[in-house]
């Protein structure tokens, strides 16, 4: 069992300032183990909507959850949207006698039914996998091979978690995706989801998708949502200027979980990470997935004009922009693309995040820093 002290420390934040709190993020990433630590002690009337016991005693959801008191947690609720027009009355009662903590894996219905029920009385936690801040920098490159799906991070050997995360491939696309109401067949979006994976880390360009899968650029469109929705894919949005420069308008695309990402790849150990083609993106889309899981995803963006100066991540906080390279060698040096970006772009500070164990400065405002140490960064970006 990892402890994950962090996003428990976010839950209970959330519980106690609001009546209702959305805990999200993708299949089998340990909501429910966290949400079962967390509610130890309490009183608490769990209901999964997977179980067809309970789907039948929230059939009439205000008659079975308004004589409840304490916690009530309401697992896979992304299956019965209709629960959130119910639990915006339950939410306003006088002395709030109950908590609802509601766990989903697809965001686009959970944020549609709470804009519509339930704004203002929600609280948002984000889970992803494990990262390294809970398992530790001697676990890095197993985290980085096997990707953060505790029970793939956990397995006893490199071979059990790459058959994992072949039956979680298999599972999602053709039981957790049709139960969501996708009825595009399972083949044609591995098909899609493997070509994501080979553009990992690469501005998205619908046209050459579509022509790929014989489809529209709508079509294509369609698919990346739903990946991104499930958690499963990540869009990083280009962030504008206003300096007159041809800058790219089109989102980077990653696989989320590294580990998925190789099992697409057909990447099974760490000598063939190491020799694939794709190393580097693979390094930056793991890096990336560590920093956004501390600091958050929002205001967090890539810039690359048309002249190919680049910066991988851009994230504005505290009225500040810092910046972030992400570099899979062990020495890596000042680009002329970072030092355009500290101009143009007003950089209070950038760090070059790489995979080796030296931390060094390359520029008055730009430091080195293995990914082990990543602490540091995040300490001088959030304060």
């Amino acid at each position: 069992m990892i402890a994950r002290s962090a996003a428990a420390a976010r839950l209970k934040t959330a519980l106690e300032e609001n009546p209702v709190c959305a805990l999200l993020g993708p299949r089998q990433c340990g909501k429910s183990t966290l949400a079962r630590g967390f509610s130890d002690g309490r009183e608490v009337r769990w209901f999964d909507l997977e179980d067809s016991g309970d789907r039948a005693a929230l059939r009439q959801p205000e008659l079975a959850l308004s004589p409840l008191r304490g916690l009530v947690v309401i697992d896979e609720v992304q299956r019965e949207p209709g629960l959130f027009a119910a639990l915006r009355p339950l939410a306003d009662r006088r002395g709030a006698p109950a908590r609802f903590l509601v766990l989903g894996s697809a965001s686009p219905t959970i944020v549609r039914g709470v804009s519509e029920s339930l704004a203002g009385r929600v609280g948002f936690v984000d889970l992803g996998g494990l990262n390294l801040a809970e398992v530790g920098p001697k676990a890095r490159d197993a985290l980085w091979l096997r990707g953060g799906f505790p029970r793939s991070f956990l397995a006893t050997t490199d071979p059990a978690s790459a058959r994992w995360r072949s039956d979680f491939l298999r599972s999602f696309l053709e039981q957790d995706l049709p139960q969501l109401g996708v009825r595009t067949a399972a083949e044609t979006l591995r098909r899609f989801w493997t070509m994501i994976a080979h553009f990992h880390g690469q501005v998205w360009n619908g046209a050459e998708f579509a022509r790929a899968l014989s489809a529209s650029e709508p079509t294509a469109r369609h698919y990346l949502d739903l990946l991104c929705g499930t958690y499963m894919v990540r869009r990083l949005q280009p962030w504008h200027t206003n300096l007159g420069k041809r800058e790219l308008k089109a989102p980077k695309i990653y696989v989320r979980d590294s580990g998925l990402l190789h099992r697409l790849l057909g990447i099974t150990d760490r000598d063939s990470l190491l020799s694939h083609p794709k190393l580097g993106a693979s390094w930056e889309g793991f890096a990336l997935e560590q920093i956004l899981a501390a600091c958050g995803a929002e205001d967090t963006y890539y810039w690359a004009t048309h002249n190919g100066a680049e910066l991988d991540l851009v994230l504005f906080r505290r009225g500040k922009a810092w910046g972030v390279e992400f570099k899979v060698g062990d020495g890596p040096t000042m680009t002329k693309s970072l030092q355009i970006a500290l101009g143009d772009l007003k950089l209070e500070r950038a760090w070059i995040v790489h995979a080796g164990t030296k931390t060094y400065p390359v520029n008055e405002r730009v430091d080195a820093l293995p990914l082990h140490k990543l602490r540091e960064l995040i300490d001088t970006i959030m304060g």
